[in-house]
Protein backbone atom coordinates (compact mmCIF):
# COMPACT_ATOMS: atom_id res chain seq x y z
CA UNK A 1 0.00 0.00 0.00
CA UNK A 2 1.69 3.41 -0.77
CA UNK A 3 1.96 5.51 1.92
CA UNK A 4 1.88 8.51 -0.30
CA UNK A 5 -1.69 8.07 -1.49
CA UNK A 6 -2.99 6.46 1.97
CA UNK A 7 -1.64 10.30 3.03
CA UNK A 8 -3.93 11.99 0.87
CA UNK A 9 -7.36 10.63 1.38
CA UNK A 10 -9.63 12.67 3.30
CA UNK A 11 -11.08 10.25 6.15
CA UNK A 12 -14.14 11.00 7.76
CA UNK A 13 -15.16 10.94 11.11
CA UNK A 14 -16.64 7.61 10.43
CA UNK A 15 -13.67 6.14 8.72
CA UNK A 16 -11.78 7.51 11.84
CA UNK A 17 -13.36 5.94 14.46
CA UNK A 18 -14.44 2.42 12.90
CA UNK A 19 -11.83 1.98 10.00
CA UNK A 20 -8.79 0.00 9.84
CA UNK A 21 -5.96 2.36 10.50
CA UNK A 22 -2.95 2.29 8.82
CA UNK A 23 0.35 2.49 10.48
CA UNK A 24 4.33 2.79 8.80
CA UNK A 25 6.78 0.70 10.21
CA UNK A 26 10.21 2.17 10.99
CA UNK A 27 11.66 -0.48 8.10
CA UNK A 28 9.02 1.22 5.74
CA UNK A 29 6.64 -0.86 5.55
CA UNK A 30 2.64 -0.72 6.02
CA UNK A 31 0.26 -2.41 8.51
CA UNK A 32 -3.35 -1.96 8.99
CA UNK A 33 -4.23 -2.22 12.57
CA UNK A 34 -7.97 -2.39 13.73
CA UNK A 35 -9.71 0.23 15.14
CA UNK A 36 -10.77 -0.25 18.92
CA UNK A 37 -14.87 -1.45 19.52
CA UNK A 38 -14.72 0.07 22.67
CA UNK A 39 -16.34 3.29 21.85
CA UNK A 40 -19.02 1.90 20.00
CA UNK A 41 -19.82 -0.85 22.78
CA UNK A 42 -19.93 1.84 25.78
CA UNK A 43 -22.14 3.93 23.23
CA UNK A 44 -24.96 0.37 22.70
CA UNK A 45 -24.55 -0.22 26.59
CA UNK A 46 -25.29 3.49 27.33
CA UNK A 47 -28.23 3.57 25.11
CA UNK A 48 -29.79 0.18 26.37
CA UNK A 49 -29.57 1.56 29.88
CA UNK A 50 -31.03 4.96 29.03
CA UNK A 51 -34.21 2.67 26.87
CA UNK A 52 -34.38 0.56 30.07
CA UNK A 53 -34.93 3.66 32.42
CA UNK A 54 -37.83 4.81 30.26
CA UNK A 55 -39.42 1.93 29.69
CA UNK A 56 -39.15 0.93 33.19
CA UNK A 57 -40.55 4.02 34.76
CA UNK A 58 -37.51 3.70 37.08
CA UNK A 59 -37.17 6.82 39.20
CA UNK A 60 -34.55 7.58 41.66
CA UNK A 61 -36.31 10.05 43.60
CA UNK A 62 -38.78 7.47 44.74
CA UNK A 63 -36.34 5.38 46.09
CA UNK A 64 -35.11 8.09 48.41
CA UNK A 65 -38.48 9.00 49.15
CA UNK A 66 -39.24 5.37 50.62
CA UNK A 67 -35.89 5.00 52.22
CA UNK A 68 -37.26 5.22 55.25
CA UNK A 69 -40.56 2.98 55.06
CA UNK A 70 -37.34 0.28 53.28
CA UNK A 71 -35.63 1.01 57.28
CA UNK A 72 -38.74 0.63 59.13
CA UNK A 73 -39.47 -2.34 57.43
CA UNK A 74 -35.56 -4.22 57.48
CA UNK A 75 -36.04 -3.05 61.61
CA UNK A 76 -39.28 -5.40 62.22
CA UNK A 77 -37.65 -8.01 59.92
CA UNK A 78 -34.37 -7.92 62.13
CA UNK A 79 -36.45 -8.48 65.41
CA UNK A 80 -37.95 -11.95 64.49
CA UNK A 81 -40.78 -12.84 66.49
CA UNK A 82 -39.81 -15.88 68.88
CA UNK A 83 -42.85 -17.23 69.90
CA UNK A 84 -43.59 -17.49 66.11
CA UNK A 85 -40.82 -20.36 66.04
CA UNK A 86 -43.27 -23.52 66.59
CA UNK A 87 -45.17 -22.12 63.62
CA UNK A 88 -42.46 -22.64 61.52
CA UNK A 89 -41.35 -26.25 61.78
CA UNK A 90 -43.77 -27.73 59.96
CA UNK A 91 -43.94 -25.78 56.73
CA UNK A 92 -40.21 -25.81 57.09
CA UNK A 93 -39.79 -29.65 57.10
CA UNK A 94 -42.62 -29.94 54.58
CA UNK A 95 -40.21 -27.83 52.02
CA UNK A 96 -37.16 -30.05 53.07
CA UNK A 97 -39.03 -33.15 51.82
CA UNK A 98 -40.11 -31.64 48.99
CA UNK A 99 -36.36 -30.70 48.20
CA UNK A 100 -35.07 -33.98 48.87
CA UNK A 101 -37.69 -36.17 46.81
CA UNK A 102 -37.75 -33.73 44.55
CA UNK A 103 -33.90 -33.76 44.03
CA UNK A 104 -33.47 -37.89 43.95
CA UNK A 105 -36.33 -37.90 41.52
CA UNK A 106 -35.59 -35.29 39.07
CA UNK A 107 -31.50 -36.78 39.43
CA UNK A 108 -32.32 -40.32 38.99
CA UNK A 109 -34.67 -39.64 35.43
CA UNK A 110 -31.97 -37.15 34.32
CA UNK A 111 -28.42 -39.81 34.48
CA UNK A 112 -30.35 -41.78 31.44
CA UNK A 113 -31.58 -39.21 29.74
CA UNK A 114 -28.30 -37.54 29.57
CA UNK A 115 -26.71 -40.83 28.85
CA UNK A 116 -29.26 -40.96 25.38
CA UNK A 117 -27.85 -36.88 24.98
CA UNK A 118 -24.33 -37.61 24.92
CA UNK A 119 -23.08 -37.58 21.07
CA UNK A 120 -19.82 -39.64 22.11
CA UNK A 121 -22.06 -42.49 23.57
CA UNK A 122 -25.50 -41.77 21.28
CA UNK A 123 -24.59 -41.89 17.60
CA UNK A 124 -28.41 -41.51 16.94
CA UNK A 125 -28.17 -37.42 15.80
CA UNK A 126 -32.35 -37.56 15.74
CA UNK A 127 -32.63 -38.33 19.41
CA UNK A 128 -29.68 -36.11 20.26
CA UNK A 129 -31.27 -33.55 18.94
CA UNK A 130 -35.04 -34.20 20.31
CA UNK A 131 -33.56 -34.86 23.99
CA UNK A 132 -31.65 -31.42 23.98
CA UNK A 133 -34.54 -29.75 22.80
CA UNK A 134 -36.95 -31.05 25.44
CA UNK A 135 -34.15 -30.35 28.05
CA UNK A 136 -33.54 -26.62 26.78
CA UNK A 137 -37.64 -26.64 26.73
CA UNK A 138 -37.49 -27.54 30.17
CA UNK A 139 -34.77 -24.81 31.29
CA UNK A 140 -36.53 -22.18 30.04
CA UNK A 141 -39.47 -22.68 32.60
CA UNK A 142 -38.89 -21.06 35.83
CA UNK A 143 -39.73 -23.17 39.27
CA UNK A 144 -42.12 -20.71 39.99
CA UNK A 145 -44.43 -21.30 36.78
CA UNK A 146 -43.82 -25.39 36.56
CA UNK A 147 -45.48 -25.45 40.07
CA UNK A 148 -48.74 -23.29 39.15
CA UNK A 149 -49.18 -25.84 36.14
CA UNK A 150 -48.38 -28.82 38.75
CA UNK A 151 -50.88 -27.66 41.14
CA UNK A 152 -53.42 -26.90 38.61
CA UNK A 153 -53.27 -30.01 37.19
CA UNK A 154 -52.57 -32.49 40.61
CA UNK A 155 -54.11 -29.59 42.86
CA UNK A 156 -52.90 -27.73 45.81
CA UNK A 157 -50.41 -29.17 48.03
CA UNK A 158 -46.79 -30.31 48.61
CA UNK A 159 -47.22 -33.09 45.86
CA UNK A 160 -47.43 -30.30 43.24
CA UNK A 161 -44.09 -29.26 44.49
CA UNK A 162 -42.36 -31.79 44.46
CA UNK A 163 -43.37 -32.77 40.82
CA UNK A 164 -42.34 -29.10 40.06
CA UNK A 165 -38.83 -29.50 42.11
CA UNK A 166 -38.64 -32.87 40.27
CA UNK A 167 -39.07 -31.33 36.40
CA UNK A 168 -36.71 -28.37 37.24
CA UNK A 169 -34.09 -30.93 38.78
CA UNK A 170 -34.32 -32.86 35.69
CA UNK A 171 -33.65 -30.43 33.06
CA UNK A 172 -30.75 -29.03 34.79
CA UNK A 173 -28.77 -32.17 35.83
CA UNK A 174 -29.01 -33.89 32.51
CA UNK A 175 -27.69 -30.70 30.74
CA UNK A 176 -24.78 -30.73 33.07
CA UNK A 177 -24.39 -34.09 33.13
CA UNK A 178 -24.50 -34.99 29.19
CA UNK A 179 -21.79 -32.20 28.84
CA UNK A 180 -19.90 -33.61 31.72
CA UNK A 181 -20.25 -37.27 29.79
CA UNK A 182 -18.97 -35.60 26.55
CA UNK A 183 -15.84 -34.89 27.93
CA UNK A 184 -14.48 -38.08 29.66
CA UNK A 185 -11.75 -40.66 27.65
CA UNK A 186 -13.60 -42.62 25.87
CA UNK A 187 -10.78 -45.41 25.41
CA UNK A 188 -11.91 -47.06 28.01
CA UNK A 189 -15.26 -47.26 26.76
CA UNK A 190 -14.62 -48.44 23.11
CA UNK A 191 -12.10 -51.33 24.47
CA UNK A 192 -14.53 -52.47 26.00
CA UNK A 193 -16.67 -52.73 23.19
CA UNK A 194 -13.77 -54.25 20.92
CA UNK A 195 -14.12 -57.38 23.63
CA UNK A 196 -17.74 -57.80 22.69
CA UNK A 197 -19.45 -55.78 25.46
CA UNK A 198 -22.51 -53.85 24.87
CA UNK A 199 -23.17 -50.55 25.24
CA UNK A 200 -24.50 -50.77 28.47
CA UNK A 201 -21.86 -53.02 30.02
CA UNK A 202 -19.17 -50.75 28.62
CA UNK A 203 -20.89 -47.05 29.77
CA UNK A 204 -21.41 -49.32 33.23
CA UNK A 205 -17.95 -50.24 33.57
CA UNK A 206 -15.89 -47.57 32.29
CA UNK A 207 -17.90 -44.58 31.99
CA UNK A 208 -19.68 -44.49 35.09
CA UNK A 209 -16.62 -44.36 37.54
CA UNK A 210 -15.39 -41.20 35.67
CA UNK A 211 -18.57 -39.69 35.41
CA UNK A 212 -19.88 -40.46 39.19
CA UNK A 213 -18.31 -37.91 41.20
CA UNK A 214 -19.40 -34.91 38.85
CA UNK A 215 -22.89 -36.66 38.77
CA UNK A 216 -23.37 -36.34 42.90
CA UNK A 217 -21.76 -32.86 43.02
CA UNK A 218 -24.24 -31.67 40.09
CA UNK A 219 -27.25 -33.43 42.37
CA UNK A 220 -26.22 -31.41 45.49
CA UNK A 221 -25.84 -28.31 43.99
CA UNK A 222 -29.10 -29.00 42.49
CA UNK A 223 -30.30 -29.62 45.90
CA UNK A 224 -29.25 -26.17 47.36
CA UNK A 225 -31.00 -24.28 44.84
CA UNK A 226 -34.31 -26.60 45.42
CA UNK A 227 -34.11 -25.70 49.11
CA UNK A 228 -34.10 -21.78 48.33
CA UNK A 229 -36.75 -22.24 45.03
CA UNK A 230 -39.39 -24.38 47.39
CA UNK A 231 -39.57 -21.95 50.06
CA UNK A 232 -41.42 -20.15 47.84
CA UNK A 233 -43.46 -22.18 45.77
CA UNK A 234 -46.07 -21.79 48.15
CA UNK A 235 -47.17 -18.79 46.86
CA UNK A 236 -49.23 -20.77 43.77
CA UNK A 237 -50.30 -23.59 46.50
CA UNK A 238 -47.66 -25.58 45.89
CA UNK A 239 -47.13 -26.26 50.01
CA UNK A 240 -44.03 -25.74 52.02
CA UNK A 241 -42.56 -22.12 53.70
CA UNK A 242 -43.93 -20.27 50.80
CA UNK A 243 -47.38 -20.37 52.27
CA UNK A 244 -46.25 -18.76 55.38
CA UNK A 245 -44.18 -16.31 54.01
CA UNK A 246 -47.67 -15.22 52.18
CA UNK A 247 -49.73 -14.96 54.82
CA UNK A 248 -47.34 -13.15 57.14
CA UNK A 249 -46.75 -10.85 54.25
CA UNK A 250 -50.62 -10.39 53.88
CA UNK A 251 -51.01 -10.02 57.72
CA UNK A 252 -48.26 -7.08 57.86
CA UNK A 253 -46.45 -9.01 60.13
CA UNK A 254 -42.86 -8.53 60.04
CA UNK A 255 -41.46 -9.73 63.30
CA UNK A 256 -42.92 -13.25 62.16
CA UNK A 257 -41.71 -13.09 58.70
CA UNK A 258 -38.44 -12.47 60.05
CA UNK A 259 -39.00 -15.30 62.03
CA UNK A 260 -39.33 -17.62 59.19
CA UNK A 261 -36.47 -15.97 57.18
CA UNK A 262 -34.08 -16.35 60.15
CA UNK A 263 -35.01 -20.17 60.28
CA UNK A 264 -34.68 -20.68 56.17
CA UNK A 265 -31.14 -19.06 56.28
CA UNK A 266 -29.96 -21.02 59.21
CA UNK A 267 -30.85 -24.49 57.47
CA UNK A 268 -29.87 -22.92 54.15
CA UNK A 269 -26.41 -22.42 55.52
CA UNK A 270 -26.27 -25.52 56.89
CA UNK A 271 -27.06 -27.56 54.25
CA UNK A 272 -24.89 -25.11 51.47
CA UNK A 273 -21.40 -26.01 54.01
CA UNK A 274 -22.74 -29.34 54.01
CA UNK A 275 -22.58 -30.02 50.43
CA UNK A 276 -19.71 -27.84 49.79
CA UNK A 277 -17.92 -30.74 52.03
CA UNK A 278 -19.29 -33.46 50.44
CA UNK A 279 -18.58 -31.97 46.92
CA UNK A 280 -14.92 -31.88 47.90
CA UNK A 281 -14.43 -35.06 49.24
CA UNK A 282 -16.12 -36.48 45.96
CA UNK A 283 -14.08 -34.37 43.64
Amino acid sequence: MDNENVSQVKLTWFDKIFKPQVITLPNGHSTIRRRSRAPLIIALVLLAIVLSLRMTGFDLSIIIKKFDKLLDLLVKIFHPKRSFFGKVIRPLVDTIKMSILGTVIGCLLALPVAVLASTNIDKNRVIVSVLRFILALIRTLPTLVIALVCALIFGLGTFAGTLAISIFTFGIVAKMLYESIETIDMGPFEAMEAMGANKFQAFWSACVPQILPVYLSHSLYCFEMNVRASAILGYVGAGGLGITINERIGWRDYEGLGMVLLTLFVVVVIIEFTSEYLRGRLS
